[in-house]
């Protein structure tokens, strides 16, 4: 019986040894929705097309690829030489699950990007890492779990006006709300609630990003591909497009080109892709919100040739090199 896949969760990798080879070259990593899906919608079509052109494009560069959930139950990880996140969109709300099962399967299989970046970014406490080493972020207060909190005081520490609150851990907008200092008292017994299960930040509200949009450059290899513009739908604060955000082209300036690169050289380790989403700040200096690196939509649909840039990359760093 396997547990997440494992029969010896420090098993050496399986090689077959007749051909010396792995089953699969890569596994593209998605979660049980997209895998098999029972009804498919227009999202679901956009994430399917997603996953099938970088499966395609893998495959025109020779490789043996599989696209399988990370939870799948019965599947040997062994069996695969790397595996891909691309679309595993429920992993912050199964994090106990998926921590198990990441740390048991990265001894089975090696990770693109890699095991120790991801463990870096999963938790948005990178945030001041990447602060340290002058990357500009909203004024942001990081709030421990382990600690409770009065949101009275900590409009008054920070002289926020508006701040919005959200998890360490976390992925489209989930529990994600913003909060008006004069309506603090509303809040309170929900970051009681948040606070008492998971760290939090809470960070000033930035109004470029609802009045301008926020930008998301993807980098393959640390090489600008392609970009877009996420904006929110009227009245609303969030920009995904589970809240009625949208997404348009976008070609980015020079100097947000060298921002994005500036933050990514700034990380522990080189990403094989990133997405980079920044905004202009209250003070209009570009800032950053988020670096995604562990399993980023990267809008392929938009600049399909950005999967074969992809494709390219991970052929010749992971097997041009053997």
């Amino acid at each position: 019986m396997y547990l997440y896949g494992f029969e010896n969760p420090y098993a050496k990798p399986f090689v077959d040894p007749c051909t010396m080879e792995y089953k699969y070259d890569i596994v593209i990593l998605t979660d049980d929705r997209y895998e098999n899906p029972k009804k498919i919608n227009w999202y679901t079509k956009q994430v399917l097309r997603e996953d099938s052109l970088v499966l395609n494009a893998l495959k025109e560069k020779g490789l043996k690829v599989i696209k399988k959930s990370w939870s799948c139950p019965d599947f040997n990880w062994s069996n695969c030489r790397y595996a891909l996140f691309r679309t595993t969109w429920d992993y912050f709300d199964r994090f106990e699950e998926f921590m198990i099962w990441f740390n048991l399967t990265k001894h089975q299989t090696t990770f693109i990007n890699q095991a120790e970046l991801i463990n870096w970014n999963i938790d948005k406490a990178y945030l001041k890492d990447l602060k340290s080493k002058e990357i500009e972020i909203a004024p942001t207060i990081f709030l421990n779990s382990k600690h409770r909190y009065a949101l009275d005081d900590l409009f008054k520490q920070s002289g926020f006006k508006q701040a919005v609150l959200k998890p360490n851990v976390a992925g489209a907008a989930r529990e994600t709300y913003l909060i008006k200092k004069n309506e603090a008292h509303l809040y309170q017994n929900k970051l009681n609630q948040l606070i008492s299960k998971e760290s939090m930040l809470f960070q000033e509200f930035q109004h470029n990003i609802v009045e301008k949009g926020e930008m998301s450059i993807i980098l393959i290899g640390g090489e600008y591909s392609h970009a877009v513009l996420k904006k929110a739908k009227y009245g609303d604060f969030r920009i995904q497009d589970d809240f009625g955000g949208s997404v348009h082209q976008y070609k980015p300036i020079h100097e947000e080109i060298e921002f994005a690169q500036k933050a990514l050289d700034a990380c522990p380790f080189k990403p094989c892709y990133a997405r980079v989403d920044m905004f202009y700040n209250n003070s209009n200096n570009l800032a950053l919100g988020e670096l995604e690196l562990i399993e980023p939509e990267l809008w392929f649909r938009n600049c399909p040739d950005a999967s074969h840039l992809l494709a390219k990359y991970i052929y010749e760093m992971y097997f041009c090199s053997d």
